[in-house]
């Protein structure tokens, strides 16, 4: 009997026509037959991280996103690089679950990847969501590496497909690495 384990991808992008989500709708059917995909709901309407909103109430949306993060086996962080590091938004979503009392990140198997027209394919700011993540105590992934560079030349601008396969394989390869990671950290 195969394990099935389910995982929710956050795509660190908001923008309709991203490289990121590009890569993020790819992932399911480039995942092995263990592993579920499933989009996070969304951070897009979180409020920025304040300890006086926070003491008011948590956010419905702040609730929602952790409880989805916690019921996950794992989490695909697919996102891009904003001056070399985290996108705010995105860096405003985990700081506010990293606020709750449960944090939902705590032991959480998780594997990054990002997309981005330069040359380094979103490297720096995985350095940063590293050391982001390791403060909430999530077990990162170390490889394979996904650093999807020149995105524009692998996305099909009109059909927002990931083309490149040498890209689609080494996809392939991290999710087949992550599905092992999460069926280690089960046992």
């Amino acid at each position: 009997m195969v394990d099935k384990f389910n995982a929710l991808v956050i795509c660190g992008s908001l923008r309709k026509g991203s490289y990121n989500a590009a890569v993020a709708n790819a992932l399911p059917g480039l995942a092995p037959p263990e592993l579920t995909l499933a989009p996070a709901p969304s951070f897009a309407d979180f409020p920025l991280y304040n300890y006086d909103v926070q003491m008011a109430g948590v956010p419905a949306a702040v609730t929602a996103w952790a409880d989805a993060i916690r019921a996950a086996d794992g989490i695909v962080i697919v996102t891009p690089e904003y001056n070399w590091s985290i996108p705010g938004p995105l860096k405003n979503a985990i700081d506010w679950v990293s606020k709750l009392k449960d944090v939902p990140f705590k032991d959480k198997p998780v594997a990054l990847q990002s997309a981005s027209t330069g040359q380094v394919g979103g490297a720096r700011m995985q350095y940063h969501l590293r050391m982001t993540l390791g403060s909430l105590d999530a077990v990162v992934l170390g490889k394979p590496e996904v650093f999807v560079n020149f995105a524009a030349k692998k996305i099909d601008e009109t059909t927002g497909e990931l083309t490149d396969e040498p890209t689609r394989e080494i996809i392939r390869q991290q999710l087949a690495a992550f599905a092992r990671s999460i069926k280690r950290m089960k046992v």
